[in-house]
This record gives structure tokens, sequence and C-alpha cells, in this order.
């Protein structure tokens, strides 16, 4: 009877750790972000040295990475992110990266281009985030999809939202009730929110809509609308008590110094594979440097020890 009673128990608990394991959510996702803000009267060569090295990294299988420009909001100011699952692929990626370019160019002309890009730029900041599905609006249902969305948007709204310190989840119960809201909406709309987790002075929060074009944010009903009369106070309530301040920006992809993800290119290849870049020859000239993405800073410190 004593170990009929022990095997039970052993049972009981074998199943609620089956249960908490369905229960986990799927693998994390990051974005690793780079921003640059261009020299106006270098932008002509900052655009010829992204166009080339994302040729290089095409051309040789290197990294992948997205390249966004800011239109409404800080003039000069461009974005590559690239999608994580892990904080290890961004170490596999400087490899990757790196590789491709050093290919393309040899190891002088890579530190040479490195040399030269760092000219074209006022300064630059790199970011590391974490995707939030639980806070997102109709988050795209897999991976296929996601990448289907990216590939046919050409805008993104963005607003930045920096948190007061201990609001965190009262601002997080906001976006739930927001979430709740628009899934209930029709048609559906998607907005992804991030939450930086390095690279960023206290916790900032990212909630992203995509577009095919600028016409088609005239369709996103306000969010009072959305919300309804009562919880449209209680978000106007939180958001005073929450927030210390936001910015909303608009940015426009550019293909031409993206190395899309093959995935997100076929949904769009004339857009995301232009066509004419110019081949990148082994010993091309080292007049104009590479992009560089995502944790550069780390990246052109490991290149000057060398």
């Amino acid at each position: 009877m004593q170990r009929k009673a022990i095997w039970t128990a052993v049972a009981v608990v074998l199943l609620a750790v089956l249960a908490v394991g369905q229960a986990q959510p799927a693998a994390e996702e990051y974005l690793d972000v780079f921003t640059v803000q261009v020299k106006p009267e270098k932008r002509a060569d900052f655009d010829a040295i992204t166009k080339k090295v994302a040729a290089a990294n095409r051309q040789n299988n290197g990294d992948a990475w997205l390249a966004t420009e800011t239109v409404y909001g800080v003039g000069d100011r461009v974005s590559f992110i690239s999608m994580r699952h892990t904080y290890g692929e961004v170490e596999k990626a400087f490899g990757t990266f790196y590789g491709a370019i050093q290919k393309a160019y040899g190891k002088a002309a890579t530190d040479k281009l490195f040399q030269d890009f760092s000219q074209c730029l006022v300064s630059s900041r790199s970011e590391f985030r974490r995707r939030r599905f639980d806070l997102s609006s109709n988050p795209p249902a897999d991976p296929a999809a996601m990448a289907k969305l990216l590939g046919e948007s050409r805008w993104l709204r963005t607003n930045v939202v920096h948190v007061r310190p201990g609001q965190v989840a009262n601002f997080e119960a906001l976006l739930k009730d927001v979430k709740a809201a628009r899934e209930k909406a029709s048609p559906p709309l998607t907005v992804l929110v991030s939450q930086a987790v390095a690279g960023q002075e206290g916790t900032v929060f990212y909630v992203t809509t995509l577009q095919s074009s600028l016409a088609g944010f005239d369709s996103i009903p306000p969010i009072q609308q959305t919300l309804g009369e009562d919880g449209y106070q209680k978000f106007l309530k939180t958001n005073a008590e929450a927030v210390s301040n936001t910015e909303t920006v608009i940015s426009r992809f550019l293909a031409d110094a993206s190395n899309a993800p093959e995935q997100v290119a076929s949904a769009s290849p004339d857009f995301w594979r232009p066509k004419g870049t110019a081949a990148v020859n082994a010993k091309a000239s080292a007049a104009k440097a590479p992009l560089v993405k995502a944790s550069s800073k780390t990246k052109i410190a490991e290149k000057e020890k060398q």
C-alpha cells in the first residue's frame, strides 16, 4: 500500500512537470539593432558603402539584416536589424559577417573599409531587443508568416516608449488590454512589441506597425475607437502614470542596404534582391567601407586589436 502511494505521488509529479513543459513559450526571438547617425555631407559615401557590403554578404553567404531609414524623425538616421534566437547567434554572426567582407576585399582592405565607414558617422548605438509576442497584437502565427509580413512591408511606424521606474508591470498590463481589444477588432491589425534588454537607459518598449505603403496607415483606427471610451480613459491615466516620454517615427526599408533573409526576400524578390547591383570583386578597392551592423562597436574594437 505504501509503495502504491509512493508511485502515485511520483506519477503526479511527472504529470505536473510535463504540463509545465507544455506551457513553456516558444523560443525567444531578439532583434540585434545597430543605429547610426550619418553626417549629411557623407550620405552619398555612406549609401555607396552599404550597398557594396550588402552585395558582398549576399554573394558570400554572409550575415542577414534589414536596413531602415528614418523619414519622419531625425534625418540621416539608419538602422540595421538582424533577427536572432540566442545571444550566442550574435557571436557566430560576427564571424559570418567578417568572413563575407574579407572574402570580397581581403583583410587589409577590410581594415581600411572600417576606418572609412567610421568617418561617415556622427554617432552610433548598438542595441539588443527581445520580441514581446505576449504583448503584440495579432502577431504572425509562425516564422513563415513573419517573413511574409516583413517581405511585403515597405514602411514602419514605431512608438518608442520610455517607462518610469517601478511602472513596468502597469505598462505591460496596459499593452495587454490594447492587445485584447485589437484582437477583437475587424479587420485585424498586427502590432509588434519589443523591449530593449541591452544598449538602452532605463526600460524602453518599441511598438511597431508595418505597412506596404504610407497609405496603409490611414486605415488604422484611432486607439480611442479601438478601446472604447472607458478603455481609452484608463489608457490615458495609465500612460500619464507609467510613461516618462514617447517618440513616434516613421521609417522605410532600404533594400539596397539590406541582406534580407531568404524567406523575407522570397516574399518580394524584385524589391529585396535589387538587380543591377555590381558584383563584388575579391580585390575590390578599399576606398569605401562596409556597413557595420548591430554590436559594431565590439566588431570595430576586435578588428583594431588584430
